[in-house]
C-alpha cells in the first residue's frame, strides 16, 4: 500500500499536468487567433488552410482535459480550492475551444474573400485581433498567478474590442451603401470583425472565471463600474 505522503504527491503531479495542459491549449488556441488575421492581412489561403487543420489539436485537448478533470475528481474527490480549480478547468477549456472554432470561421471567410479583390485596407479588424489575442494571453497570465486584478483588467478591455467592431460594422455598411458589388466582400469582414468581438467575450468570460477561482467571487453579468462588494448594487436574475 502507498502511504499518504505519496497519494498526495500523485495528487499534486495531476494537478500540476491539469494546469499545464490547460495552458498549452491556451497557447495553441492564441496561435490560431494570430494566424488567422495574419492569413486576412496577407490573404494567404495556404495559412488559413493550416489554420482550419489545426484546431483538431484544440479540440482534442479539449477531450483530454476533461477526461483528466473528471478522472481527478472521481479518484481524489477534492474539496475547496481545488474542488473549485478543477470544476473551472471544465468550462474554461469550452471558452477555449470555442475561441478557436471563431478563429476558423475567420479562416473560411478569409479563404471566400481571396476569391475577390481586396475591398479596402485593413486597419480595425487587425487592432481587434491584437487586443484580444493580448487579453488572452494576460487572463491566461493572470489564470497562472491566481492574480486577480489582473483578471478584472482584462475585463474592463472587452470594450476597446466593442469599440472597435461598432466603428467597423459603420464602416462597411456605408461601403454596401454605395455599390451591391461591396455586399459579398463587406458582409464577411463584417462577419470577421463580429468573430473577433465574440472571441473577446469568451475572453472576458474566463477572466471572470480567475476571479472566482481566486476569490470564490461571482462577477458574472456586472458592469467594469459596479462594486461587487456593494450592497446597493443592481443584481440581475437571469
Amino acid at each position: 500500500m502507498f502511504g499518504p505522503e505519496h497519494t498526495d504527491r500523485e495528487y499534486e503531479h495531476e494537478l500540476h499536468q491539469l494546469r499545464e495542459q490547460l495552458l498549452v491549449m491556451g497557447s495553441h488556441v492564441e496561435s490560431i487567433i494570430g494566424d488567422s488575421i495574419q492569413a486576412l492581412l496577407e490573404r494567404d489561403s495556404k495559412l488559413a488552410e493550416r489554420t482550419i487543420v489545426a484546431d483538431k489539436v484544440v479540440n482534442r485537448m479539449e477531450v483530454e482535459l476533461d477526461g483528466l478533470c473528471l478522472q481527478i475528481l472521481a479518484r481524489r474527490q477534492p474539496v475547496a480550492s481545488d474542488l473549485r480549480f478543477i470544476t473551472l478547468v471544465l468550462k474554461v477549456v469550452t471558452d477555449l475551444e470555442r475561441i478557436a472554432d471563431l478563429g476558423v470561421n475567420i479562416c473560411e471567410r478569409v479563404l471566400e474573400l481571396n476569391t475577390e479583390p481586396q475591398l479596402k485596407p485593413y486597419v480595425d479588424i487587425p487592432h481587434m485581433g491584437s487586443e484580444v489575442q493580448s487579453m488572452l494571453r494576460d487572463v491566461l497570465d493572470a489564470f497562472v498567478a491566481k492574480d486577480a486584478e489582473r483578471a478584472r483588467k482584462v475585463i474592463d478591455r472587452d470594450h476597446i474590442v466593442d469599440a472597435l467592431y461598432a466603428q467597423v460594422f459603420r464602416e462597411l455598411l456605408t461601403f454596401m451603401m454605395e455599390s451591391a458589388h461591396n455586399v459579398y466582400r463587406a458582409t464577411r469582414l463584417q462577419s470577421i470583425a463580429k468573430y473577433l468581438e465574440r472571441m473577446a467575450d469568451h475572453t472576458t468570460n474566463l477572466a471572470e472565471m480567475v476571479i472566482f477561482m481566486v476569490n470564490g467571487q461571482d462577477v458574472r453579468h456586472l458592469s467594469s463600474r459596479e462594486d461587487p462588494d456593494d450592497p446597493n448594487r443592481r443584481r440581475d436574475h437571469n
